[in-house]
């Protein structure tokens, strides 16, 4: 708890940061039932409007938040917030580099970080509910789960993009609610990721058995049939707050406001 104290008043240091552009797009209130099975029980969840960033925050966008918050360079963050992963492909702590898409999801971020740019754009991390729900729309429905052939299509997509650096965002089409990439190009970080632990063993140093960890993922699911949520929680369940891969992105929400139109 004291490291989580320490880090939200490093966080609340950052200022206010240019939003750079950021698009974000309403998410209507709704009852909604989660795939994950917490405490034992599956039962709907009344969610508040909220909007949300249309795509995961780009190099692009990554890079000029450390520009203006030099203190979450590489070479300057404390241990206690990023770890040796963080922004470890960048070409030095304060440039990417040519080889490196600014239009790419901005990955090896750590919980941490993402906290901090989001709160840079007077914004939060999506807890794991926020996240689902929207993840949940395809181009016309605000839940398409129950569709297996768009399931389908979710897994053959991420089967194609293991092992390679992520695309540009924005490159599939918009769903429902005008987001782009929620399922397929990144995992991501969600607020309250800690919740999600599959079990006591998940995070143990040096863990590297992936089928034993989507296997206890599973055993969180109502649903064990919804692939591309189980890997999306095992993914996550096997990170600490400092660490980084370039396999997690992240993207903001906000709360609805009077201006903002569901």
């Amino acid at each position: 708890m004291r490291t989580f104290a320490l880090a939200i008043l490093f966080m609340l240091g950052a200022g206010v940061h240019a939003e750079g552009g950021a698009d974000y797009l309403p998410v209507p209130a709704g009852s909604f039932t989660s795939a994950l099975n917490f405490d034992g029980a599956r039962t709907p969840v009344q969610l508040d409007g909220f909007t949300m960033r249309s795509t995961p925050v780009t190099v692009r966008d990554y890079l000029a938040f450390v520009q203006t918050h030099p203190e979450w360079r590489r070479d300057r963050v404390p241990a206690l917030y990023a770890g040796s992963g963080y922004l470890a492909s960048w070409a030095t702590p304060a440039n990417p580099g040519p080889a490196i898409d600014p239009q790419r999801p901005a990955t090896e971020v750590s919980w941490f970080a993402a906290r901090a740019y989001c709160a840079g754009e007077n914004a939060q991390l999506p807890t794991w509910y926020q996240w689902e729900y929207a993840a949940a729309a395809d181009t016309t429905r605000a839940d398409a789960r129950s569709d297996a052939a768009w399931d389908i299509q979710i897994q053959q997509t991420l089967l194609a993009r293991t092992g390679r650096p992520p695309g540009a965002v924005g490159q599939d089409a918009a769903d429902l609610h005008g987001l782009h990439d929620m399922n397929a190009l990144v995992w991501e970080w969600v607020d309250d990721y800690a919740a999600m632990f599959v079990n006591a063993d998940a995070r143990n140093p040096g863990q590297t058995n992936l089928l034993k960890l989507c296997g206890g993922a599973a055993l969180a699911f109502g649903n064990r049939d919804a692939y591309p949520l189980i890997m999306r929680v095992a993914a996550l369940s096997a990170m600490t707050p400092v660490g980084a891969a370039g396999s997690i992105g992240f993207r903001c929400v906000r709360p609805i406001t009077p201006g903002d139109t569901p």
